[in-house]
């Protein structure tokens, strides 16, 4: 597999056989992440709290973040057409619609599911959507936010930092989903996305289009099959949920403690559309992580789920907006998170009323379990009301385990591990009950377990 580089020659050439405008959208992106500093001052508010916390010590004095990482020591593959070998690739079909593999952002497996094509719905692979579907690329890759920029607070999803901007440019893999009108796929959609290589880049691109009236559930997983390898994933996930569309995104993100992670995540609800997002942390050695949702449709609804579990010296970092730009509209925001040992997270959630969205519903939570004395948690919720007639609230914990109930389950026979785990299974139900789906609930289960051992 060949290996590139940041570069614009290296961009020149793997656009050789695209369509004009996208070239065009990537130099655009190059061009900005040219402009763009790499962040390294607590002065940038968005990263102050995005620290590294293997070089803490170093970061008071220097007043610097992200030591350590090094943009050049990374490469993304040069893209093939056609799937690769799917040997030694672990994965589970059972009890999906679809299914797809990707591994070092090239396509591995992908099922030709007859049901999915007699529907009409487009699942692919995003280098194959941009040969077989490049209008409906056109239209949605980037551009529909875009539209919207001058409106929204959290702004393009492009423009973000220096890692948006090269993730424009630089995108490889990733996928397109595409359901029409009136369709509804009973079963699940599975995505698998690995990294296996030692300093690769992992550039995905995440499109889901549901129109109006249909409904989906995608189920996204992120790992690394090589616990050694270090890597950087600068991903991009955009989910469009049409007129009275019903859509569950549930993405598993468990790279090994040697990937830098960076994403930004944004998602569009049209008019009395409903959309259930899931986000489970696991893994990283570093995660910053931009998330908005936007209802921009009367009668839209947003569900925010997210749990994270981390230890040793990982670090999290996730800013959240839910963005209300219609009336009658109502956005519910739940993060839960458990830190082990010298695990540090940070948690910044916005709500923003603008001033059309009168009867705006909003609620967010956030509420941090620690384990540990040397664990740390921030958590800074806000609110931005533009409009007259709302109801917006929001809360934030942080707190130690509390040693009467685990003294209650060892006084019944329970080792402390268990009494544990038992407690951390109870922080988190709040959030796995509202997961509507039942295999969703028992995976992270497990994944939880394993965080406890």
């Amino acid at each position: 597999m060949q290996k590139g580089e940041f570069s614009k020659e290296f961009l020149q050439k793997i656009t050789e056989t695209e369509p004009k405008w996208m070239r065009e959208k990537r130099l655009e992106a190059y061009a900005l992440s040219e402009s763009l500093p790499m962040p390294h001052t607590t002065k940038d508010d968005a990263w102050r709290r995005t620290v590294d916390m293997r070089t803490q010590d170093y970061w008071r004095r220097s007043r610097r973040s992200l030591r350590g990482f090094a943009l050049e020591k990374y490469y993304p593959h040069v893209p093939t057409n056609g799937e690769q070998s799917a040997e030694n690739v672990d994965y589970n079909a059972e009890g999906t619609a679809g299914l797809l593999v990707q591994v070092d952002g090239q396509l591995q497996y992908s099922s030709d599911a007859e049901t999915l094509k007699e529907k009409g719905i487009y699942f692919a692979h995003l280098h194959t959507a941009l040969q077989e579907q490049p209008e409906l690329l056109r239209d949605y890759f980037m551009t529909k936010a875009a539209t919207l920029e001058t409106t929204l607070k959290s702004g393009n999803i492009a423009r973000h930092n220096k890692f948006d901007a090269l993730h424009g440019a630089f995108w490889q893999g990733g996928y397109l989903l595409h359901v029409p009108k009136g369709v509804k796929v009973e079963l699940p959609l599975r995505v698998y996305i690995r990294m296996s290589e030692a300093a690769h880049a992992d550039l995905s691109h995440v499109l889901i289009i549901v129109e109006e009236g249909s409904e989906v559930a995608i189920l996204e997983d992120n790992s690394s099959t090589n616990p050694e390898a270090s890597g950087l994933h600068s991903g991009a996930i955009e989910i469009f949920a049409g007129q009275n569309a019903n859509v569950t995104y549930v993405q598993v993100q468990d790279w090994n403690r040697q990937v830098w992670n960076f994403a930004t995540h944004r998602a569009i609800v049209a008019r009395d559309a409903q959309l259930c997002w899931v986000t489970a942390t696991f893994g990283s050695r570093l995660s910053k992580i931009n998330q908005a949702v936007v209802l921009d449709g009367a009668g839209s609804s947003a569900q925010m789920l997210g749990l994270a579990f981390t230890d040793t010296r990982q670090h999290f970092d996730v800013s959240t907006a839910q963005e209300h730009a219609s009336p009658h509209t109502i956005s519910d925001l739940l993060y839960r998170t458990v830190l082990k040992d010298r695990a540090q997270t940070a948690w910044g959630g916005n709500i923003y009323v603008y001033p059309a969205a009168n009867h705006t519903d909003a609620y967010q939570k956030n509420d941090n379990l620690l384990l540990s004395e040397r664990a740390h948690a921030d958590t800074l919720p806000g609110l931005e009301i533009e409009a007259h007639e709302v109801r917006c609230t929001h809360g934030a914990t942080a707190g130690k385990i509390d040693a009467d109930q685990v003294f209650y389950l060892m006084s019944r026979g329970l080792p402390y591990a268990q009494a544990e785990k038992l407690i951390v299974d109870g922080f988190f139900q709040p959030v796995m009950e509202r997961i509507p789906l039942e295999s969703v609930q028992e995976e992270l289960s497990t994944s939880i377990t394993r965080k406890l051992k």
